[in-house]
């Protein structure tokens, strides 16, 4: 899924360490080689290329991130959106190049672009792509996804107090001995000190484009992709969340990259069990939006 996993854990019997870490890594390379859109021969990838307008069967695992992609799409507004695979593949050659997509190319692509042009069947475990040239992309959630499968395989091995980490998306279990919850440091900002949260049994994810931008024509653009464009978000913009699980956190925080912060705000408060912390900075100062339910920050230091 073009990022690195680690996984940490607690746990005093270093064999049955060893056979849970396998089994988890294995799970990990199992999702990849469904879900990436890097890899040609991929599930996701041959749903992208099957028939359009008819049902295509699909695994448990696909079905069941594409179906909460759908929830978070309708509680987002569409601002998180997986089919935007088309828009995705002009954005990369933009990066690339380091221009601009021509108008009309982003035009073509739009027709195909639309997270109610996904029909999911869950009895019937299908989904039909209604557009032609449709092309779904899950870089914004199947990563937390895979993180919550590895924790699961964990636990099923007696391994509760583990935290799995995929390029920054976390899916978080108990905490590790004699501690009240993970300290999970926030890397919302560049400037300012820096902060951290204390939790457990969660989901927490950050986006934005702190890391991740590039300059074009005098345009600072992020990696985040809005789906009303097709373009890079130009706010300088960046999100975490708190979810139940790293799939949802993973989602969410991609949408609050693309909203506003108010409405950022709004769209996380449709999911139970999730917060988020926005901050969007500009020439002239940088705001700041909490969820009322965000874990308190604490010193990172703190152990």
């Amino acid at each position: 899924m073009g990022t690195g996993f680690r996984i940490v854990a607690w746990i005093d019997d270093e064999q049955r360490a060893e056979t849970a870490m396998r089994a988890a890594f294995a799970r990990i390379a199992a999702l990849d080689t469904a879900l990436s859109d890097w890899k040609p021969d991929s599930e996701l990838s041959r749903l992208s290329r099957a028939p359009r307008g008819g049902p295509v069967t699909v695994s448990d695992d696909l079905l069941a991130v594409l179906v909460r992609a759908a929830e978070i799409a309708q509680a987002t507004g569409g601002a998180f959106d997986v089919t935007l695979g088309p828009f995705v593949v002009l954005w990369r050659r933009a990066l690339r190049q380091r221009e601009l997509p021509a108008p009309e190319r982003l035009d073509a692509a739009r027709a195909s672009v639309g997270w109610r042009l996904v029909a999911i069947d869950r009895e019937a475990r299908t989904v039909t792509l209604r557009a032609p040239s449709m092309r779904l992309d899950l870089g914004g959630i199947g990563e937390g996804f895979a993180a919550d499968a590895a924790l699961a395989v964990l636990a099923e091995h007696g391994i509760t107090r583990a935290l799995v980490d995929a390029g920054g998306d976390l899916a978080i279990g108990d905490p590790p001995p004699d501690e009240d919850g993970w300290t999970i440091a926030l890397r919302t900002s560049a400037e300012g000190p820096a902060e951290a949260i204390r939790v457990a049994r969660c989901g927490v994810a950050t986006s934005g484009d702190l890391f991740r931008s590039i300059e074009i024509d005098g345009t600072r653009w992020s990696h985040v992709i809005d789906p009303r464009t097709g373009l890079g978000v130009t706010a300088r913009r960046s999100a975490t969340v708190v979810a139940a699980d790293a799939a949802t956190a993973d989602a969410l925080a991609t949408a609050c990259c693309v909203l506003e912060p108010n409405a950022a705000l709004e769209a996380v408060a449709r999911i139970d069990g999730a917060a988020a912390l926005v901050r969007q900075t500009d020439d002239e100062a940088t705001v700041v939006r909490v969820s009322p339910g965000f874990p308190a920050r604490v010193d990172p230091n703190r152990r």
